[in-house]
């Protein structure tokens, strides 16, 4: 059986099942106050709408990482990029990805509501 694992898997490791909290959850605004696409501050009008590559979450720019994942994310990309060299090949998170109307403000986390 051929699993096919989703672009916004947030695995920690290879060969490890996508189990998450959703790390768009985790993700903060620049300012660590909302939940990153939730902002509230001055600089919502920019940090509420993420264009172009973004992080695995895909809640955050390329680079601009905010969860707990920041520190292999925004690495800088070693070997074979995507398209928008943003990114590791086979990873694109920006508009030319195959899924890349997928906005993660659109989602319900139904595994924090009581």
């Amino acid at each position: 059986m051929v699993v096919n694992t989703p672009a916004t898997c947030c695995r920690s490791g290879d060969n490890v099942e996508c189990a998450c909290v959703s790390p768009a959850a985790k993700a903060t605004c620049s300012c660590g106050q909302k939940s990153a696409l939730h902002c509230t501050c001055a600089k919502a009008p920019a940090e509420n709408t993420v264009t172009g590559p973004r992080c695995s979450c895909r809640a955050r720019p390329a680079g601009e990482c905010t969860c707990d994942r920041a520190s292999t994310e925004n690495a800088t990309v070693s070997g074979s990029a995507c398209a928008c060299g943003s990114r590791p090949a086979g990873g694109c998170t920006c508009e030319k990805a195959s899924d890349g109307g997928f906005n993660p403000a659109n989602e319900i986390d139904f595994t924090t509501q009581k």
